[in-house]
């Protein structure tokens, strides 16, 4: 499609068209891996030809650099730049293919990603590609995506179903005696999944109890060791948190450490944020009917957390992980509810959450000059030992300069400290 062709907003950008959905393949960068290839599966459902880039070659952070700002936060260059990278990669016809990225619409830079994207595709000469935002809050909308009631519930139940295989491969791997056999599980889920939320609406209460439940029993059935070992809990900015991209593979360097790793879930980010919505209408104002939906979908979110934590509870042997009121009860009066940029008060939350419940070696993984995170990460990390000694922290920094030998020798000291408080625990008891 040439340029002529194109339609265009008010404000110049091009518009993603109800023609484009028929045969333009959509682009988007990869975060959370479990969840986000359920999420492609719920828009493809919906006759978009979503595609999820699995790529993570060293030329992805380079493309960055080149085409977007090199003083932007380390998920910026590589977001930005893993969608550009793909574009220039010569798999795609560019004319026939448009980019979606997630707005949050908070202060944090990560509103911003889209303009910045759009600025990347000018210098690259790829300004005619449509970028997409994805986001519930108003910011930009397409003629050609149109997010419906169902399409939400569907995502989150993806959303559900992905901390659940999340937390429970977290927990049955690293102890398996038939090695292979939670990530095939793993898989088998994930293709049932999809399917079910294709095809029957696996989206309804009823259904994702169901499934919740068969999933803890089935998990709960790996043949497993009591072998001790090392239990250490990422938490840090939602990107490097979950992106092996991002984070320099922390999670397969950590189980190649012998040890258990725990990953917060991704629902507690967006009840995060969603509640974070509803204080803005009660402390500033707003339309009355913003804040109603925002209550209902804080209300749904919840049930849907907790048929998740009661499927743990009542059919696995595994720790239940704790819900968002209890994190949030956690971090009353050592961080304060308005920090709520970025992760925010979240973020120290969800490092007492881990202290609290035996995953006291910590790995804070930050951007560098991401202020929030730091603010709430490392800067946090005292007052978080004065109210759990047990916490063994390291905050890391990750951007495209920093090497990451260094990065590995510095959890790697963490981690033997981490040694030395197991086996001292082991004496004592």
């Amino acid at each position: 499609m040439s340029e002529t062709k194109l339609k265009r907003a008010k404000n110049g950008r091009i518009l993603f068209t109800k023609e484009m959905k028929k045969d333009y393949t959509i682009l988007f960068p990869m975060m959370a891996p479990i969840h986000f290839r359920i999420l492609q599966r719920v828009f493809n459902y919906y006759g978009y030809k979503a595609e999820l880039l699995t790529d993570s070659t060293p030329d992805i952070a380079q493309t960055g650099l080149k085409y977007i700002q090199n003083d932007m936060c380390y998920p910026a260059i590589l977001s930005c730049g893993q969608l550009i990278h793909a574009l220039l990669s010569g798999k795609y016809d560019v004319h026939k293919v448009a980019l979606m990225i997630t707005q949050t619409g908070g202060g944090c830079r990560a509103s911003n990603y889209i303009s910045l994207l759009r600025k990347g595709l000018k210098r690259a000469g790829l300004e005619f590609v449509p970028v997409i935002s994805l986001n519930i809050s108003g910011l930009e909308k397409n003629p050609g995506l149109k997010i419906t009631l169902t399409m939400i519930r569907k995502a989150l139940a993806a959303v559900i179903y992905g901390d659940m295989l999340m937390c429970l491969k977290n927990q049955a791997e690293p102890y398996e005696i038939n090695r292979g056999e939670t990530e095939k599980k793993v898989i088998e889920w994930t293709d049932k999944l999809s399917d079910e939320l294709l095809n029957s609406g696996g989206y309804k209460l009823k259904i994702v109890k169901d499934n919740l439940n068969k999933i803890a029993a089935d998990f709960d059935s790996i043949s497993r060791d009591n072998k001790k070992r090392v239990k250490v809990g990422i938490v840090g900015e939602i990107y490097v948190k979950y992106a092996a991209l991002g984070n320099n593979n922390l999670e397969q360097f950590l189980r190649e450490q012998d040890c258990e790793v725990n990953l917060p879930g991704m629902l507690n980010f967006i009840l995060f944020k969603i509640d974070n919505r509803i204080d803005d209408c009660k402390l500033y104002g707003g339309h009355k009917l913003k804040q109603f939906v925002c209550q209902k979908l804080f209300d749904y979110c919840t049930k849907i957390q907790t048929l998740f934590s009661l499927a743990i509870k009542n059919n696995s042997s595994f720790q239940v992980p704790s819900s968002y009121q209890h994190v949030k009860e956690l971090v009353k009066d050592i961080n304060g509810y308005g920090n709520k940029m970025g992760e925010g008060w979240l973020l120290t939350g969800e490092m007492l959450e881990l202290a609290e419940s035996g995953y006291p070696n910590i790995v804070c993984t930050q951007p560098f000059g991401c202020l929030p995170n730091h603010i709430s990460g490392k800067g946090m990390i005292r007052r978080v030992r004065e109210v759990f000694p047990q916490a063994n922290i390291v905050a890391v920094d990750y951007d495209p300069g920093a090497p990451k030998v260094n990065q590995e020798n510095r959890i790697k000291l963490m981690l033997s400290i981490g040694k030395e408080n197991l086996e001292a625990n082991e004496k004592d008891n």
